[in-house]
């Protein structure tokens, strides 16, 4: 991966979910307005590049769909659409839109792919199929892993997903399915993950159970993940989306640096 694409940072980080318990426990969802969905930061332009370059050069590593699921794709391609029509800096010329950064994007091609050079966002559809206890992972635009690999999870079930997640056990899954089962289309829901990094790299795949986390004086960056769940009308299908931010240790504001020592000591051991 050029070199251009290893240093990509924010200047703060809009959420730490480490600073409310309600936010820091499992699954820690709160509600999000559809106006606030998507999200647009000072990253924009270093993460659209570095999509734009993984979505050409590595389509089938980033990219998946599963035959029945091309309905909901159309139909979040559709959604992400009608939401870029309010934000500014968006223009569609055509059959083409131009980005904020001026980069022109065909609409013309598989609806995922295309989605995934829109926004910052990464993008995943889960559908239960009928009688189904579950939802399953049947499409994505993932091009900015957290230690999870896609090839991995497509197909899966949530139970399944979670399966490397110590604190996602039964229970935890059942509260979650019934989230799921309970989106409404008109109010999403957001959540927000943490991990440490003694890298900055954007994209991050790893294999399950691989020991990602840095050892004694190498964490050097937070990572967190804004997670969103919204249920589209037509389909049904729940669009997960995950807003990456990234920000050096040493950058954190003293009271967020501190809550964070309080809360996950085993990281600066």
């Amino acid at each position: 991966m050029p070199s251009r694409f290893s240093n990509v940072l924010h200047d703060h980080l809009p959420i730490a979910p480490w600073m409310a318990d309600h936010t820091l426990r499992l699954p820690g969802t709160v509600p999000v307005s559809l106006a606030d969905w998507l999200q647009r930061d000072e990253a924009f332009g270093g993460q659209m590049a570095l999509r734009d370059w993984l979505i050409a050069e590595r389509p089938a590593e980033v990219h998946a769909l599963a035959p029945g699921a091309r309905r909901a794709a159309e139909e979040l391609l559709g959604f992400v659409l009608s939401h870029l029509a309010d934000v500014p800096g968006y223009t569609r010329e055509g059959e083409v839109v131009r980005r904020p950064d001026g980069v022109l994007v065909p609409l013309a091609g598989p609806p995922m792919l295309v989605a995934g050079r829109l926004v910052q966002e990464d993008l995943l559809i889960l559908e239960r199929p009928e009688g189904g206890p579950e939802h399953l992972l049947t499409g994505a635009v993932l091009c900015f892993p957290s230690n999870w690999t896609l090839s991995q999870k497509f197909g899966m079930p949530l139970s399944r997903i979670h399966l490397p997640v110590d604190a996602y056990d039964e229970a935890l899954g059942r509260r979650v399915q019934r989230m799921c089962d309970a989106i409404r289309p008109d109010a999403p829901v957001m959540r927000a993950n943490l991990s440490p990094s003694a890298h900055a790299n954007l994209h991050s795949p790893r294999p399950e159970y691989s020991d990602y986390r840095p050892g004694p004086g190498e964490m050097r960056f937070v990572r967190v993940e804004r997670q969103t769940l919204l249920r589209l009308p037509e389909s049904r299908a729940i669009v997960f989306s995950i807003h990456i931010y990234q920000l050096p240790l040493d950058r954190l504001p003293e009271a967020e640096a501190a809550r964070l020592r309080e809360v996950r000591p085993a990281w600066f051991a």
